[in-house]
């Protein structure tokens, strides 16, 4: 197609800017992403109407066909929704989600141990950050729903907590991904002096986004610190309403299933187990397939680096669903009941696969119109060096949100991050790299057109835009202390500064931040746990 591209235009910014508003403003994302994704098409087309139609139609099929084939990396996503919402929907009937829930209990006694559970799972979970949102939201939603912690919540504790850590750990889907662009990287500006592993865990400490997140996280949960839209939904949860009931149920809530039968809590955990155990498998087979039609020597680092992220879902989503199929079957599960297990599966992910799949539509028309070219080109603007690392984390931030994808960020912000530094001062390298990763996950966190926000809502039962503004006032604090040391880490060419920098900047604000929540109103009593 003869489309219109904008890579030097202010314009390219008009879909995403579009989608992003009205969305917050709005709180209807299917519109929002519908009205950014025309006024896309619209100007790629020139206001052609039934180009704009043709172009659309074409965008669209290609997401889950392409080449004459079916494009099984968005396809296998979808099959895993599905998949998940059948399972958490056979373990709601047989009464697995409530014996764990009771379960629990007896062992959970307070609503911050809740959310300690809930965020120490990320370390079990870190392979893939979609796998962490959903699993981790399936274990522990039953037992943050008994305490009244509200959806929002959940959903601040699974997002915040699964890409901060993917983004630092070598053996995941993200780390593999973004050790390949490294080493791409290093073999094209002729640096032999370190492997792309060794690079990537010199970055680590330079991650200051991703660090400092995960210390609001656990700041979150120690001092109660719920400020903004956030304080509202824990007051909501208080009452007993974990979400707005006004917007209908959320994706994958489940309440209305009732369990049919006496469950046990090996109902939930052995299915969980089996899928936490299979996907690993299936994405370390996948990977060592690929490695060896390559004629690579096997590696654990390679096979994450080649796997198959969405095959290796839908295999480990397969398994746990055999595994549940067996349990419900010695608990004798009544006939009546099986396909309402298919049923429920396919409506409670419904809105997810819905918004999901115009967040992919947007994302290939803001690829088409160029808006992160033109927010690349930004940083080759005159500055002085020592600026590089703050301005490339201030535009992958930028361009994560108005795009809605961190890997796609990664793909183009860390080679072009790589060039600006290599030309004025090579010994910016990592530490402007850091700094794309950092604020590529920043950006990510904060957009409503992210597939991992959307799929951390799905995870948690929380509305997509409720997510959203809940968890944007903590990602903003964070960023900002991440600014200034990425400012002291580009001053001084010293990771210690920048750390020293950013934990002042922690230092200061939060305890002003306790106590200015304190004096707008006493903590409360704890909260009982549901009955």
């Amino acid at each position: 197609m003869d489309l219109i591209r904008y890579s030097d235009s202010l314009w390219a910014v008009l879909p995403p800017l579009i989608a992003v508003v009205l969305a917050v403003t709005t709180r209807r994302v299917v519109l929002s992403l519908g009205l950014g994704i025309i006024a896309g098409a619209l100007l790629l087309t020139g206001g052609d109407i039934p180009f704009a139609l043709r172009y659309l139609g074409q965008t669209a099929l290609a997401i889950v066909w392409s080449d004459g084939a079916p494009n099984w990396g968005s396809v296998n996503i979808l099959l895993f929704l599905v998949l998940l919402g059948a399972l958490i929907a056979l373990m709601a009937l047989t009464g697995g989600s409530r014996a764990f829930a009771q379960w629990a209990a007896a062992r959970i006694r307070s609503r911050r141990q809740a959310k300690w559970a809930t965020g120490l799972l990320v370390f079990l979970f870190f392979i893939d950050d979609y796998f962490h949102s959903l699993a981790a939201g399936t274990i522990c939603r039953p037992v943050t729903d008994r305490y009244r912690i509200s959806r929002a919540k959940l959903a601040y504790l699974l997002d915040s907590t699964a890409a901060p850590v993917c983004v630092m750990m070598p053996v995941s889907s993200w780390g593999a991904y973004i050790v390949a662009v490294i080493g791409g990287i290093l073999v094209a500006h002729g640096v032999d002096d370190v492997s792309p592993l060794s690079a990537f865990v010199a970055m680590v400490p330079m991650n200051f986004y991703a660090l400092f997140t995960l210390a609001m996280v656990v700041a979150v949960i120690a001092w109660e610190l719920d400020f903004g839209p956030m304080a509202r939904h824990e007051a909501a949860a208080a009452a007993g309403e974990l979400y707005d009931t006004a917007k209908g149920t959320p994706p994958g809530a489940t309440e209305s299933l009732a369990p049919v039968c006496k469950g046990r809590v090996r109902d939930l955990v052995l299915p969980i187990a089996t899928l936490v155990l299979s996907t690993v498998y299936f994405m370390i087979a996948t990977g060592a397939e690929a490695l060896a039609g390559s004629g690579a020597a096997f590696s654990v680092l390679g096979a994450f680096e080649n796997t198959n992220v969405g095959l290796s879902l839908v295999g480990g989503a397969l398994s746990a669903l055999a595994v549940a199929g067996v349990l419900a079957v010695q608990l004798r599960l009544p006939a009546r009941e099986w396909l309402s297990v298919a049923r429920h599966g396919v409506s409670a992910m419904w809105p997810a696969l819905r918004i999901l799949l115009l967040a992919w539509l947007i994302a290939a028309v803001i690829r088409d119109v160029e808006t992160g070219k033109y927010l690349a080109s930004m940083a080759q603007l005159a500055m002085p060096v020592w600026l590089l690392p703050a301005v490339l984390f201030v535009l992958a931030g930028a361009m994560a949100f108005s795009t809605g994808t961190s890997w796609g960020t990664f793909g183009i912000m860390l080679p072009l991050g790589a060039d600006l530094v290599m030309a004025a001062e090579p010994t910016l390298l990592l530490p402007s790299l850091s700094a794309v990763l950092a604020g590529s996950v920043f950006g990510d966190h904060c957009s409503p057109i992210s597939d991992t926000t959307i799929l951390s809502s799905t995870g948690a039962g929380c509305h997509h835009i409720d997510h959203v503004l809940t968890q944007l006032p903590y990602a903003l604090l964070v960023a900002s202390g991440s600014f200034a040391g990425y400012l002291a880490l580009g001053a001084t060419l010293s990771v210690w500064a920048g750390l020293a920098v950013c934990a002042l900047w922690f230092a200061l604000a939060l305890p002003l931040l306790k106590l200015w929540l304190a004096r707008r109103a006493p903590v409360p009593a704890a909260v009982p746990a549901a009955s």
